[in-house]
């Protein structure tokens, strides 16, 4: 909290045969209305800001002995760092919808794409990865293991996922990783990988775990 002068007041999330999460949120929208998660329409850029996949790369090179191999994702891990001024920014450029990524991609997007009534369309494994395929594919072969899995379903990156209109500039540090698609015939709001249902886990269910 010390970077960005703020404390940790308290916070609540408990599961049983009753639901209860207690939520305290302190802030100013600047006269704006808020950017929900119900508001990405089909057409819509999908766009991210922040790291991908880094930190639950650095939790594995750990677990297996590796963290020497790459101390930045290590890092990512052990000191996530959430691109914050990205939020307004996004906010005065007309976002249409937005959510923290801290779940997994696969995970958060689903949720946007279910309060939307849509379908998220995220792009080709460039497109997706962006700058970062190189390093954790690297580190992928360190493990034995696809990189992807880390990229689609990781979580703790703490990164944003916002939805702009077609025509919208997309603000710094955001970067286009898909499309919004109107739900097929008979079909359910859903994320898709470059047009095809994602087959590895889409991220941590706080009241389910891994899945």
């Amino acid at each position: 909290c010390a970077p960005i002068g703020v404390g940790v007041v308290g916070g609540d999330l408990s599961g049983g045969p009753v639901v209860v999460v207690s939520v305290t949120a302190h802030g100013d929208l600047e006269g704006r209305s808020p950017v929900r998660r119900s508001g990405a329409r089909p057409g819509d850029v999908v766009a991210h800001a922040g790291v991908r996949g880094w930190s639950a790369a650095g939790l594995d090179l750990l677990l297996g002995g590796h963290g020497t191999v790459d101390e930045e994702l290590v890092g990512a891990y052990l000191h996530p760092t959430a691109p914050l001024d990205a939020g307004p920014a996004a906010a005065r450029a007309g976002a249409t919808a937005m959510i923290d990524v801290s779940d997994g991609l696969l995970r958060d997007a689903g949720r946007v794409a279910r309060a939307s009534g849509v379908v998220i369309d995220l792009g080709r494994a460039e497109d997706v990865f962006g700058d970062d395929l190189d390093r954790l594919e690297r580190a992928a072969a360190v493990l034995g293991r696809p990189a992807r899995s880390w990229v689609l379903g990781g979580g703790e990156d703490h990164g944003l996922l916002a939805t702009f209109p077609p025509d919208a500039r997309l603000p710094e540090p955001f970067r286009a990783v898909g499309v919004v698609r109107a739900v097929p015939h008979g079909g359910h709001p859903g994320v898709l990988v470059a047009g095809e249902v994602p087959d590895v886990s889409p991220g941590w269910d706080h009241f389910g775990g891994a899945r």
